[in-house]
């Protein structure tokens, strides 16, 4: 005999805890399932483990989608402060960094455990550490069996299951599977928010520099983003590199901005003082390792070097040319750009318009957010559009 619900989702991170919370507020049935040993796993490991939660300066221009629109609706009813007055509710303490970030002062466990405690104040039943071995729809809705081998019946089914990126913390293209067997059409996935990669020379060059960082300008075609940059083993890193691998394709070039507008300064440099090396004026601004490493070929005596070599030079440090090769991957990507296509999906309840009952929310979406927890605050909007749509037919 089947458990029955109203409403069944796969997938207890940061969208489907939020949408439980929500579509149980009305005393519907609702049951949480995900094949981890515990919930929120990637709230778990976020912000260095104090969790990002959400960013005060959240629009929808700061996310990525085939439909730049679609994300309005959902991020318009359940906005940055909105979370932040649950998580002031719940006594969490937190504190803004920059550019509108909000962090836990103490643990990222405190997010996990706040949805948990919603979930369970709402009625919404969890059941970890099993999965789905078969499902089904009929014409009253959703069947599934566990691999616990329960039975379960639901009149909707959310599909809460993310993407592909830190497949170590148990991702899978489970959602992908889902909506394919549906009907739904994908949108192509890709790594995103994920170190780029070099070969050959250019990584060869890079070898000295791995530990250093800097604040640039890291550009790909139109978009650009000042922020850090952080060399590695294996290439470029940090919030700068971060945000542009999103808009990057193989092959396209990048630019690195080091020293925007520096040609009057170093000419400023020379006159107050030209017997100083180039590298040695160049450190007076950047990490020393990343200054000598601008400098070479420039070994004369800064007072020795022309305008037109302190042009070149200059035109070096504002737009340095680069071409990664590739990127690092799932294994370190944050999110996943791409996924369910917003055209199947209704933008005020994330419903598949012909699956009636079938619900996609979070990463597993074509939605994607800049770094600084945008993406955080769609999960928790989408999973609150999805929530209250449930929770307002069940009443």
């Amino acid at each position: 005999m089947a458990e029955t619900f109203e409403a069944v989702i796969l997938g207890a991170g940061a969208a489907g805890m939020m949408c439980a919370a929500h579509a149980a507020a009305r005393g519907a049935r609702v049951l949480v399932v995900d094949h981890a040993r515990a919930p929120g796993e990637k709230i778990r490991i976020s912000g260095g483990g104090r969790c990002n939660f959400t960013n005060l300066n959240t629009t929808p221009d700061r996310f990525l989608s085939a439909n730049p629109h679609f994300a309005k609706s959902a991020l318009g009813r359940y906005r940055p402060e909105d979370f932040l007055a649950l998580v002031e509710r719940h006594g969490i303490a937190w504190r803004e960094k920059t550019l509108g970030q909000l962090f836990c002062d103490g643990s990222a466990k405190q997010i996990v455990a706040m949805m948990v405690a919603e979930m369970a104040a709402a009625g919404a039943e969890l059941r970890l550490g099993v999965s789905v071995e078969a499902l089904e729809r009929g014409a009253d809705g959703w069947w599934l069996r566990l691999s616990d081998g329960a039975a379960l019946a639901a009149r909707r089914l959310v599909v809460a299951t993310g993407g592909k990126s830190i497949p170590k913390m148990g991702a899978t293209g489970f959602g992908y599977d889902v909506a394919r067997r549906f009907g739904l059409k994908l949108t192509e996935t890709r790594p995103a928010l994920v170190p780029l990669t070099f070969t050959g020379p250019a990584l060869e060059a890079f070898a000295g520099l791995a530990g250093v960082a800097a604040q640039a300008t890291v550009a790909c075609g139109r978009t650009a983003f000042d922020e850090a940059l952080l060399f590695t083993h294996r290439g470029l890193s940090g919030p700068a590199i971060l945000q542009i691998s999103s808009y990057w394709r193989e092959g396209e070039p990048i630019t690195v901005g080091l020293l925007p507008n520096a040609l009057p300064a170093l000419k400023a440099r020379r006159a107050a003082g030209g017997g100083v090396g180039v590298a040695a004026a160049l450190a007076e601004r950047l990490p020393r390792r990343l200054a000598a490493f601008l400098a070479e070929g420039f070994d004369a005596p800064l007072a020795a070097t022309s305008d037109a070599r302190l042009a070149e030079l200059a035109a070096r440090l504002g737009a340095w040319p680069l071409r990664p090769t590739g990127s690092e991957g799932w294994r370190t990507a944050e999110v996943t750009l791409g996924g369910v296509d917003t055209a199947g999906l209704d933008a005020a309840t994330l419903e598949a318009r012909a699956v009636p009952g079938l619900h996609f929310i979070g990463e597993v979406v074509d939605v994607t957010g800049w770094l600084g927890g945008y993406n955080f605050q769609w999960a928790w909007a989408s999973g609150w559009a999805a929530g209250a749509a449930i929770a307002a037919r069940a009443a």
